[in-house]
């Protein structure tokens, strides 16, 4: 290296102490677990894109932490509460002052600021406002976190100075209280983000209560784990959650519907069809879909089936008859082939086969570890056709 470039890296470097993380894996597999807590609210779909840019500043802290630009970490943190609440506000603004706000936000006009949305929220009488009701005491935490963030970003105290803190991370004492404080910050965070979505509905957490679970269809959104609540929220603070009028609501309409059999909770939410539980599963035919029914009438007619592509592959059901293709990949394209060609059955499919059924006006990709004989695939055609006549699937 040049004297030049030598004496730009030292300046670049100086003062600049990397820390390491140890839990930085689980943080990240946790904050997965907050991205899929999709919401599949039409009027609030953009909150998702929200939740998202939380999550990226929540790692982008992580990132600058570990690599020692501590005061940029914190303002990440910072800033993963300022976007939730905008995801909030936005959300809960009437319709036609949405459009306008949402326009002002787009264009960088005026726009307000945290302390003025939350008051604007409080002020409205509305979900979030009776959350904040609930779960006082978890706000009053929240605000406390929002305090020791401004004193970093605002370099309050000679430990949030770069010059300073080489003398402060020579010591092994400090330097673990300097780790200790900023996963507090972190987990404070993380929990806020989380707790801001459930301003938008309260899916993550009512679908922790299996009752609740084994009532509800295939959802966009996953579930807060039982150790997420605990280390992000903290379980008595989502107790006060489940007090709220958006709680109470929406688990009260839901625990009325008719609670799913395992077997058939296994096909609904995860496309997996239990061979031995064919008799259980159509027992509840009128919670299935067409599709889903289709694709229990086809397995339950044929042992040798192990997987069923449909809607050109978009769908895929698994079943517990274990396929012996190694390779979990299919194409589209190769299915199109197939259906518009002149041989539907026994096609190789890696080390298994594939045939095409056309079911009640559907597309059925079988994938089989045996080959059909031409006579077994003519009847079980024949069978599939008896029984969508007699369902009133076919004219």
């Amino acid at each position: 290296m040049t004297f030049e470039e030598t004496y730009i890296r030292f300046k670049e470097q100086e003062h600049i102490q990397p820390i390491q993380l140890h839990n930085k894996k689980k943080y990240y597999t946790d904050l997965s677990n907050l991205e899929q807590s999709w919401t599949g609210r039409v009027d609030a779909w953009l909150s998702n894109t929200f939740v998202q840019e939380a999550v990226r500043l929540i790692i982008n802290s992580i990132v600058l932490f570990e690599k020692g630009y501590l005061d940029c970490a914190y303002y990440s943190l910072r800033q993963s509460l300022e976007v939730s609440t905008t995801m909030v506000y936005l959300t809960e603004l009437d319709k036609e002052v949405k459009e306008a706000e949402l326009f002002k936000w787009k264009r960088k006009s005026k726009f307000p600021m945290y302390g003025q949305m939350i008051k604007f929220l409080d002020d409205n009488e509305n979900i979030f406002a009776d959350m904040r009701l609930e779960m006082s005491d978890y706000f009053s935490e929240l605000q406390k976190l929002k305090n020791s963030l401004n004193k970093h970003v605002h370099k309050q105290g000679f430990n949030t100075f770069y010059v300073s803190r080489n003398h402060i991370l020579s010591k092994s004492k400090d330097k673990s209280g300097m780790i200790k404080e900023f996963e507090e910050c972190l987990k404070g965070c993380i929990g806020a983000i989380a707790v801001f979505r459930l301003a938008i509905d309260p899916f993550p957490v009512l679908l922790m209560d299996y009752e609740i679970y084994a009532r509800t269809g295939d959802l966009l959104t996953e579930a807060f784990s039982d150790e997420f609540v605990q280390t992000y929220i903290g379980k008595e603070a989502i107790e006060s959650y489940k007090n709220t009028d958006i709680y109470r609501g929406l688990y009260e309409q839901i625990i009325k519907d008719e609670e799913r059999l395992p077997s058939v909770v296994d096909l609904v939410k995860h496309s997996f069809i239990d061979r031995e539980s064919i008799d259980a599963i159509l027992s509840q035919i009128h919670l299935l879909t067409k599709m889903d029914f289709l694709a229990v009438l086809l397995v339950g007619l044929s042992e040798k089936i192990s997987r069923l592509y449909a809607n050109n592959g978009l769908s895929l059901y698994t079943t517990t008859n274990k396929s012996v293709r190694e390779n979990f990949g299919f194409s589209g394209e190769m299915f199109l082939q197939i259906k518009n060609s002149d041989t539907y059955m026994n096609i190789p499919f890696d080390e298994a086969f594939l045939s095409y059924l056309k079911v009640c006006d559907e597309d059925f990709y079988v994938e089989h570890n045996q080959k059909f004989e031409e006579e077994e695939f003519y009847i079980l055609k024949e069978q599939i056709v008896v029984i969508c006549k007699q369902m009133n699937l076919i004219n």
